[in-house]
């Protein structure tokens, strides 16, 4: 997430995949669909691809090493790759900064049936009413892990990564009161450059990244 980098030509509010498809492609890769419907995204500074970029490393590093000792399992480790939201049509999708999928054929689309992990490196441009609106899709689509990233405001650092988990249940609430959402995030990790250790969690396969691999 960022400001878009070239001004926003005139367009429909409405597109298809196909339409989007016929945009140049700087064009094109600032936009997502929400049901066919135009969403302008933001793009980063340059400390936004270069932690989005180390993360990556890290993930896939331990992806690889969990995979060496359990074979029956297989992941990919990916950056800004479209996850389509629905189980077939390409009217609805996210691009998150990063993500997990699970071993899908070559040139397959992304769906979020397959997707296990995704995570957003935000930008201090972005609104705290993007970021909630964003990661509902996210868990609307029932996509079991969310990960944000919150980068220093001066230093080229990251601040502090948290960890969300999909929660599917529906808390009791009063007569004729109706939740807006029926799947939402806890929060269950949070690390800050105070935890020595760095980041150690457990899902959906052990992922241990010291500060010192995410540091300039």
């Amino acid at each position: 997430m960022s400001s878009p980098r070239i001004e926003k030509p005139d367009l429909p509010e409405r597109m298809t995949w196909e339409e989007l498809g016929r945009l140049p492609e700087e064009l094109a890769r600032q936009i997502e669909l929400r049901d066919g419907r135009v969403v302008w995204v933001r793009r980063g500074p340059r400390e936004h691809q270069k932690f989005t970029r180390r993360l990556v490393n890290e993930i896939e590093r331990c992806a690889r090493e969990y995979v060496s000792t359990h074979p029956e399992h297989r992941w990919e480790v990916e950056t800004e790759t479209n996850v389509f939201l629905g189980p077939s049509g390409k009217s609805d999708f996210l691009t998150p900064d990063f993500l997990v999928h699970r071993c899908i054929p070559s040139y397959h689309d992304v769906r979020a049936v397959d997707t296990v992990l995704v995570g957003e490196v935000l930008s201090p441009s972005d609104t705290r009413s993007d970021i909630e609106a964003e990661k509902s899709r996210y868990a609307a689509a029932g996509i079991p892990w969310y990960w944000e990233v919150t980068l220093q405001p001066v230093v080229s650092a990251i601040a502090t990564i948290r960890a969300y988990g999909l929660e599917t249940g529906v808390a009791t609430l009063p007569e004729g009161v109706r939740p807006l959402h029926r799947s939402d995030y806890r929060l269950v990790g949070e690390w800050t450059h105070a935890d020595e250790a760095g980041i150690s969690f457990g899902y959906p396969f052990p992922i241990d990244i010291p500060w010192g691999a995410l540091a300039f």
